[in-house]
């Protein structure tokens, strides 16, 4: 029986341009409607503005860079105990972290309207590289989520 083709790690190859495979996993995040040609058009644009911007580094770390600081450490989790939800703080995998680093900056960039999306996403990226920006600040609000309930971290099992 021949092996079913799955959206694994395994799988995503490394983009053509910069190989990194962090650029792969973010342009196939940034597709819609299956128009990946399109999504390679944007995010290689917004790399470009951002070595416009950024002349010390290459762009492709400035853009690893900026994801790495969106990467929550810790994040809440609903626990139902005898009748009442906690919210839980519990570690994040390493997968998830990456997940929901590029899901929350797609999302920052999705929201405002009005600029092209390469503009928008070099703008974001330009940001959360500086620590600032709405993507780092919905990190910081989870964290500081999970610092607040950190008196029912017992519940975590």
């Amino acid at each position: 029986m021949a092996q079913k083709f799955t959206a694994s790690a395994k799988q995503l190859k490394p983009d053509a341009k910069y190989g990194s495979i962090l650029a792969s996993k973010f342009i196939n995040c940034l597709m819609k409607d299956g128009k990946k040609s399109i999504a390679q058009a944007v995010f290689y644009d917004a790399i470009d503005i951002i070595a416009e911007k950024v002349t010390d580094r290459p762009a492709i770390e400035v853009f690893t860079e900026a994801v790495e600081n969106i990467k929550p450490g810790i994040e809440v989790r609903s626990r139902r105990v005898g009748g009442a939800n906690y919210q839980v703080p519990t570690p994040v995998s390493s997968r998830r972290q990456q997940a929901l680093a590029i899901r929350w900056l797609l999302e920052v960039c999705r929201d405002k309207k009005g600029r092209p999306m390469a503009t928008r996403l070099a703008d974001e990226l330009l940001a959360a590289y500086k620590r600032e920006g709405a993507a780092v600040t919905k990190r910081d609000n989870v964290h500081r989520m999970a610092d607040a309930n950190k008196a029912f971290a017992h519940f975590a099992w």
